[in-house]
């Protein structure tokens, strides 16, 4: 009896090692070679979301206000663009209206050293005009020549919601034209402690490919997410290339990873910018109540306004490449070492060491 049992036993080792051989041999002849060197195109083939929560402990949700004050005139005062800097235009002025505008987005703390927070975003969630004119119409629809009104930004406040002490931070280094921002923030004692930065490594969007597979970060309508996607046109140009990931407001600054032979290898390639969109003219009732009784059968004869919207086309995403980033960082790491703060030693691609103020 024992000796059969044995026997079972030995079988079914034997069986078990058959099946765990041959279904290795299934996988590498379905999956490519994942020892290429190069970024993979297929989905990745083992869990990875360990790694996947680690990065998203990186990324942050940020808002930014501006507030301004707008200065009307008479369309009869016949003000030009050219006459403000010798005329005390707040005199002129027939009505002052204060308002202000928002933005929000995603940004990944890339440095934390001695307590001093950096981080990456898009310089257009960041970024708004020190000065807004605004010119009276002719009958045609045109602008004319002269100003109907000037706003100037009085204040701006950029902060984090989870971040201690107020989430306030300071925009270190900003470029519009690229549209990447550094943000820092230096802390006192260990408020900083749990700010983890990003630690993988810095790749290069130069060696993507068409179908190349990759993981977004972000905060879409401000929830945390992760997408996924697949790249498309890699070699436009070192500045951007494109991705087919949903993109949802909030989403700007998200960062862009794909992966080098099989996971964990994940690399930063990019930093989503923007998606394609188009204005148009909606006309709303004039009521801002939202329980307004509406019969569609019944053609609606109250007041209404028309008003200038902004439709996103989703599923076409613009990303900036990572060596893009690296040269603005690179280039300006005098400033921001000057600032207090340390960036990631960009020079090493393998591993993201901190360059030290000292």
């Amino acid at each position: 009896m024992k000796k059969r049992f044995k026997v079972v036993i030995i079988y079914c080792l034997l069986l078990i090692i058959i099946i765990s051989c041959s279904a290795q041999n299934s996988i590498e002849k379905v999956l490519p070679s994942l020892s290429d060197g190069k970024y993979d195109s297929e989905f990745p083939y083992r869990n990875s979301s360990e790694q996947l929560e680690e990065i998203s402990n990186n990324i942050r949700l940020i808002n930014s206000i501006a507030f301004y004050t707008s200065y009307v005139f008479a369309e009869e005062s016949k003000i030009t663009r050219g006459q403000l800097s010798n005329l005390d235009f707040k005199t002129k002025a027939i009505q002052e209206i204060t308002f202000n505008r928002t933005a929000s987005g995603t940004a990944t703390i890339i440095s934390n050293k001695n307590a001093a927070v950096v981080l990456l975003t898009a310089a257009h969630v960041v970024s708004f005009e020190d000065t807004i004119y605004s010119y009276f119409i002719n009958k045609d629809g045109t602008p004319t020549n002269y100003i109907q009104s000037i706003s100037v930004k009085t204040k701006q406040t950029t902060y984090i919601p989870d971040f201690p002490d107020n989430g306030e931070v300071d925009i270190i280094l900003s470029d519009k034209t690229l549209d990447v921002a550094l943000l820092g923030r230096q802390f006192l004692g260990n408020h900083a402690t749990n700010l983890s930065p990003f630690k993988f490594a810095w790749g290069n969007s130069s060696e993507l490919e068409w179908g190349t597979f990759i993981y977004v970060f972000g905060f879409p309508m401000n929830y945390k997410m992760i997408s996924k996607g697949i790249v498309s046109n890699p070699n436009k140009d070192k500045n951007t290339f494109l991705i087919d990931a949903v993109f949802n407001r909030g989403s700007s600054g998200g960062i862009v990873l794909a992966i080098r032979d099989g996971v964990p290898n994940f690399e930063l390639v990019g930093l989503v910018k923007s998606v394609p969109a188009e204005y148009q003219l909606n006309v709303h009732p004039l009521s801002t109540v939202n329980e307004i009784d509406f019969n569609p059968m019944i053609p609606y004869k109250g007041e209404i306004y028309v008003e200038r919207e902004q439709v996103l086309r989703t599923g076409i995403t613009k990303v900036i490449g990572i060596e893009a980033i690296k040269d603005f960082i690179i280039k300006n790491k005098e400033k921001i070492l000057m600032q207090g703060y340390t960036i990631p030693n960009l020079f090493e691609d393998e591993k993201t060491k901190l360059i030290n103020v000292h």
